[in-house]
């Protein structure tokens, strides 16, 4: 047995402990921020720009793909510990900026950009850490409730917009408010995210092996192992780049799918939750994105716990059932809109219960791509998987003064449609990820 062999085993068997909890506790965190930071920016624009909305919306859009791409490689060249401290610093500059931009439209695009660049870089480093370091019969679970902080953080922050509101009557005071409320946060998060261990699969990669074995000794709770064979140095993930994953059959199948997957959840929930509001003729009026920003996250934020029974069930089964409930509901968030358009409490009612259905697609699909790619290349995947959804996201915001409210929930309708035909597509032929060793999916 090789000595990435014996890691990859006793990572994957280990039961859960207190390291596991510490590492859940730092990404969940990270998360949360994560939320709070993207959710500020649409959740204040109609106080500091209305007349920009579209275009700082799709600036940021931008920015966050970039920030995937580039960051998420540069987590593979670096190591995932490392990234997270870099992102933090890159959003944080960002919000402190951000803090200051009222009255100056440049500051406004670049602070905003500044925080969605390294949100947007934190999600291949965040979700490879934890993929990487969590037992194989856990690690559906861990990622789906690590990753449904971001709707809790975007979630507390709507609420918060809410309540100094009804506070202060100064606009500018609740803006204000709201930053320093974020800007807060980070430094809780700067503070317990120096202590996140690096990845020893990683680790190992680039032959820093007695690194890896101090910290898979503490996260297993074993003084010592012994390892037969040092010898190997073959390692599998070397033997596949980026350019392997875009030619490869099996790989490229496997990133098409994620791809469409990804790009129909995100579109559905970023459209319905953060940009519907924004759209011309919405018939509740732009001064309503705080609370449907807040009902959204809320019912995401619920979803994750419902799904809990399912995720680390089939992973195959729970993509598939996400995609469809979807589907339904945002038929039923259309005949609403058309039908009782007044009745607003009905409206949320059903855009809640989609959110839900959102929440699962969410965590199939961040499992999935945490999931299907050797180690050498996991963070560059997820970064590219998720700056390609993103450029279809900025495509969206910048057509959205073009077309109405309606049009917008009938291709939020049709999203959904195309992602349950995917999520189909890869029950019937992709294979099953739920409780295997990382390896073993390979």
């Amino acid at each position: 047995m090789s000595l990435l062999e014996r890691i990859q085993e006793l990572l994957d068997g280990s039961e859960w402990r207190k390291d596991h909890w510490k590492l859940f506790v730092i990404i969940s965190l990270s998360f949360t921020l994560n939320g709070v930071l993207f959710s500020i920016v649409p959740a204040t624009l109609y106080i500091i720009s209305p007349d920009h909305a579209i275009y700082i919306m799709a600036i940021n859009s931008i920015a966050f793909m970039l920030g995937s791409v580039f960051l998420g490689r540069l987590a593979d060249l670096f190591g995932r510990r490392v990234l997270l401290i870099t992102t933090l610093s890159i959003y944080l500059s960002g919000s402190i900026l951000f803090l200051f931009s009222t009255g100056s439209l440049l500051l406004i695009y670049l602070s905003t950009s500044l925080i969605n660049f390294g949100v947007g870089g934190e999600v291949g480093a965040a979700y490879s850490a934890i993929a990487e370091m969590i037992p194989a019969r856990d690690r559906g679970k861990a990622i789906m409730l690590s990753a449904n902080f971001w709707n809790i953080g975007a979630a507390i922050i709507a609420g918060l917009a809410l309540i100094y509101a009804e506070i202060y009557t100064d606009l500018e005071t609740q803006f204000r408010y709201l930053v320093l409320t974020a800007a807060l946060l980070g430094l809780v998060v700067a503070l317990v995210r120096i202590h996140i261990p690096e990845s020893p699969r990683w680790l190992v990669e680039k032959n820093r092996v007695n690194e890896a074995l101090d910290i898979v000794k503490r996260f297993v709770g074993i003084k010592d192992f012994i390892i037969k064979d040092f010898s190997e140095k073959k390692r599998p993930s070397h033997e596949i780049g980026l350019r392997e994953v875009a030619t490869r059959r099996t790989y490229l199948f496997r990133l098409l799918i994620l791809v469409i997957i990804t790009a129909t959840q995100l579109l559905t929930y970023n459209m319905i939750a953060y940009y519907l509001p924004y759209s011309k003729d919405f018939i509740y009026g732009a001064s309503e994105a705080p609370t449907i920003i807040f009902i959204s996250n809320l019912g995401a934020s619920v979803g994750a716990f419902i799904l809990i029974p399912l995720i680390d069930w089939s992973r195959r089964f729970s993509t598939t059932l996400s995609y469809l409930g979807g589907f339904v509901t945002a038929l039923s968030i259309l005949t609403v809109y058309f039908v009782a358009s007044q009745a607003y409490n009905i409206f949320l009612t059903t855009l809640f219960i989609n959110m839900i259905f959102a929440e699962w697609a969410w965590a199939s699909l961040s499992s999935l791509e945490s999931e299907l790619f050797p180690t050498g290349v996991r963070a560059s995947v997820i970064g590219l998987n998720t700056g390609l959804a993103w450029f279809f996201n900025t495509l969206i915001i910048l057509v959205e003064e073009m077309i109405s409210s309606t049009t917008y929930l009938y291709l939020t309708t049709f999203l959904w449609l195309i992602g349950f035909i995917a999520s189909l597509t890869w029950y019937i032929r992709g294979v099953e990820t739920a409780k295997k060793p990382l390896e073993k999916i390979i």
